[in-house]
């Protein structure tokens, strides 16, 4: 199918703007011309991408499906540009990265911080969700690497860096003392109040296989959209939970949270910076990806 990248770029700002007009003064032309190129474009696709109406207009499923699509690669191309137009002069441009909230508290944040330093001209947009989310939107083209929390399931077009190994805990408020002072089985904590982070995460679905390995069923009574929230839950005894060790040890070391033991390996966890194979990476998205794998050594 021969289409004129043409119309795609006013598909673009006719989506983007939900309006026909508001499109036309945007790309410097007028209503009637891109009325009738995304009628030629409707008819050479063979399906309706608009449903017109009094205020503008909307997306059908079809419409919505291109956008998806052209959206990335428009904005994919603007990265490009800007880029080749500022080529040897300065090391500029956008980088849209994706994390979950541990690899940002244990790596991140510190690692942006210096990078900061050194790049101040190369912007960073970070998107925080879940492992699962952000491999999702990091295949959908919307990012351009992501760090992120494994183990997890990853698909053979994703590349690997491990960034850190890290331990996780057991912890509870300082009304589980008590619990603390003797070796426990997995099934014990069953017994108690467990935290833990939702079933849409990638720690959910690690501890979960965790606990069906020693015969044990795990449902957190109480779950958590990030680890963030985690901590001060546990802190004001509302249950004990999973928790990175460095994140952990300082309120351990303050007498907040107290430390169980259980007569099994709790499973080793990383954090992981990956990457789409089948898609480049900008200059700027190449520099930040190339510092962070270098600071990880």
């Amino acid at each position: 199918m021969d289409i004129n990248f043409e119309y795609y770029k006013i598909f673009y700002y006719v989506a983007k703007y939900e309006n026909m007009t508001k499109a036309a003064t945007a790309l410097g032309s007028n209503q009637p011309n891109v009325t009738r190129i995304m009628k030629l474009l409707e008819s050479q696709l063979g399906c309706r991408l608009f449903v017109r109406e009094a205020r503008g207009i909307s997306l059908t499923e079809e419409g919505e499906r291109l956008y998806s699509h052209v959206e990335i690669a428009y904005k994919q191309l603007l990265c490009a540009q800007e880029e080749i137009g500022k080529q040897g002069s300065f090391n500029g441009g956008t980088v849209e990265i994706g994390a979950t909230e541990t690899a940002l508290h244990l790596f991140l944040l510190n690692a942006l911080q210096y990078f900061r330093l050194e790049f101040p001209e190369i912007k960073i947009k970070i998107h925080n969700h879940t492992t699962p989310e952000t491999i999702r939107h990091l295949i959908s083209g919307n990012l351009d690497f992501a760090v992120v929390t494994i183990p997890f399931n990853l698909s053979e077009t994703v590349s690997c860096n491990k960034i850190m190994d890290y331990n996780e805990v057991i912890v509870g408020g300082t009304q589980y003392r008590a619990l603390s002072e003797n070796i426990l089985e997995l099934k014990d904590l069953r017994n108690h109040s467990l935290i833990g982070l939702g079933r849409e995460s990638a720690t959910y679905r690690l501890y979960k296989d965790f606990f069906i390995e020693h015969g044990v069923d795990y449902e957190p009574d109480m779950e958590v959209a990030t680890s963030d929230l985690m901590l001060p839950l546990i802190e004001n005894n509302f249950g004990i939970g999973f928790v990175p060790e460095t994140l952990a040890l300082p309120l351990l070391e303050q007498g907040k949270l107290v430390q169980m033991q259980i007569n099994c390996r709790i499973p080793k966890r990383s954090i992981q910076m990956v990457a789409d194979k089948r898609r480049g990476k900008s200059l700027a998205a190449s520099t930040l990806y190339k510092y962070l794998k270098k600071g990880s050594k």
